[in-house]
């Protein structure tokens, strides 16, 4: 019973960390702290898709939300801390000297985006990801993305990786090798200095880097020479192990220990991505689709391995023994924008206050300010209000929702965003509510996916932001879908995914199914498909996918 262990969340914009008993999984302290730099959108170029993060925001934030969370806790709590797990953003890989650390924390790269970690979302290598593609099918050996779906992203790390090199001669001369976001915070609090030491996530690996079995890890010498000779040498300073998120990656150090206000007997576990020990904290099952709702999406299905042979699902992003459930394959797809295309929308309509409102003469600063938060805060909730009146038969107005390309099925990301059926009476709540229907679509068309390649999808898990600030969104998906969604109760399941992980590291639960049914928050709530909207959005759906359609042909 007093058995504590901590789990770490790295998302897109903030840290989380979260300290839960591990006998009951009480939350017993929790904090969130926001990266300083890229709150201020520094070394990114969102209109050349340029995203990139500097690693003193994840250090800082995470020593700032470890302390705090502890100090929430008690001392007496923190010093029965058993074990840290980590999840991060993916694929997000960073260059690196040989003992491991990044380039960017050396004096004479420390503003050089390139030497950076390369967020999730950075599609500066769409070409990249081209050439790989072509490569797979046509170089006369082993297709290599045909567990990622068959179709490499500009998303995922080799694609990343030649990218930079090929436009950075110094980071390409001064990096000896490169390494996943997730790898690299449990090396960061191990001390660990050998980058030959770090244990890789088969998580990562195996969605991202085309890592598998089969060819004894990575693709093979002669295929990335082939690619570009400019990788010639890199694979033999990569990887060729890797490990699931229940094997220890060591103990926390001394130096991080005394820093943090840790024993320094804690284990640290191999790192994954959120997405996927958040579907282990939302306590995903069998053929369940756990969908993780934020700024995009991701989702999720874990299946035993005597069921799923050895079936490849076509257009996904990748499956993996054990990326989610160690010992079931983890089959992953996912939006590339879902949250974030409700926030552009925002941003566009107050376009106004962001640029005219404060140079209004004759009105107090104050009174501007004022005015600029008060439409940020009201701005999504009066849209949703006078959206739901609208009925979606009527409005006429259709939308693509590739507005950050697609990630699933098949991912494209010369793709954008459409909107369609706009005529003089249309107003900005028939948009959004066109938007959220878009959102939703693009949801289908990977239960579409899923099923046509022989996935069966039994139910829908709900996991993220999304679920607990919209139920206007959620129903919408649920109609669209239909069938029956949960929405997980905890608030942050990718921290709590974590902590379950921590868990089992720690040997508090011997595995992650024992974890998730001691350590599990249960659900909230559950959205039911409504039967008028079924047959109304079925009839739409078919409209969007003639659209896409005509939208895909015609780049």
């Amino acid at each position: 019973m007093d058995k504590y262990v901590m789990g770490l969340d790295f998302g897109t914009d903030s840290v989380r960390a979260m300290v839960v008993n591990a006998a009951s999984g009480e939350e017993a302290g929790a904090a969130v702290s926001m990266y300083k730099r890229w709150s201020k959108d520094a070394y990114c170029d969102k209109v050349r898709n340029r995203f990139r993060q500097h690693p003193l925001d994840y250090i800082e934030s995470m020593e700032e939300v470890i302390k705090k969370s502890l100090e929430q806790a008690g001392a007496e709590i923190a010093s029965k801390i058993r074990a840290i797990s980590v999840d991060t953003t993916g694929s997000t890989p960073v260059a690196v000297d040989k003992k491991g650390v990044p380039l960017s924390l050396k004096p004479e790269f420390a503003e050089n985006p390139n030497a950076m970690f390369v967020l999730w979302k950075d599609h500066t290598s769409v070409k990249e990801a081209d050439e790989i593609n072509e490569l797979a099918r046509t170089w006369g050996g082993e297709d290599f993305t045909k567990y990622e779906g068959g179709i490499y992203s500009s998303e995922w790390f080799w694609a990343k990786i030649l990218h930079i090199l090929r436009r950075d001669e110094k980071v390409r001369e001064a990096a000896y090798s490169w390494v996943e976001h997730c790898d690299w915070i449990p090396a960061l609090l191990t001390g660990l200095d050998n980058i030959e030491g770090i244990k890789r996530s088969r998580c990562a690996a195996g969605h991202k880097a085309m890592w598998h079995p089969d060819w004894d890890g990575l693709p093979p010498e002669d295929f990335l020479v082939k690619l570009d000779p400019l990788l010639g040498g890199l694979r033999e300073r990569l990887y060729t192990d890797t490990y699931t998120s229940d094997v220890e990656f060591g103990k926390v150090s001394a130096e991080w220990a005394k820093r943090l206000g840790l024993p320094e007997d804690v284990s640290v576990g191999v790192g994954a991505f959120d997405a996927h020990l958040g579907a282990v904290g939302g306590e995903i099952r069998p053929y369940h689709l756990s969908k993780v709702m934020g700024t995009s999406t991701c989702d999720m299905v874990v299946a035993p391995m005597e069921d799923f042979g050895k079936k490849l699902v076509r257009g996904i992003a990748g499956q993996v023994d054990g990326s989610i459930i160690p010992g079931m394959i983890g089959l992953e797809a996912g939006q590339s924008g879902f949250g974030d295309v409700y926030a552009w929308f925002r941003e566009l309509l107050l376009w106004p206050a962001y640029n005219i409102v404060e140079k209004i003469e004759g009105i107090p600063a104050e009174q501007r300010e004022k005015v600029v938060e008060e439409l940020e805060d009201k701005m999504l909730i009066e849209l949703t209000a006078a959206a739901e009146e609208i009925d979606p038969e009527v409005s006429g107005v259709l939308a693509v929702d590739w507005f950050n390309g697609r990630r699933t099925p098949d991912a494209n990301q010369y793709l954008r965003g459409a909107i369609k059926g706009i005529n003089l009476g249309t107003n900005a709540p028939a948009i959004f509510r066109a938007l959220v229907e878009a959102t939703a679509f693009g949801a289908k068309s990977i239960v579409d996916r899923f099923q046509e390649e022989g996935v069966r999808i039994d139910g829908v898990i709900a996991l993220g932001g999304i679920p607990k600030k919209s139920s206007f969104i959620m129903q919408i998906v649920t109609d669209v879908l239909n069938m029956p969604i949960e929405v997980a109760r905890n608030e942050q399941t990718c921290a709590l995914g974590s902590a379950m992980a921590a868990s089992v590291v720690a040997g508090i639960h011997p595995d992650f199914n024992t974890a998730q049914e001691e350590m599990g928050h249960g659900f909230e709530k559950t959205y039911h498909p409504r039967p008028d909207y079924v047959e109304k959005y079925r009839k739409l759906y078919r409209d969007y996918c003639t659209f896409g359609d005509n939208i895909e042909k015609s780049i």
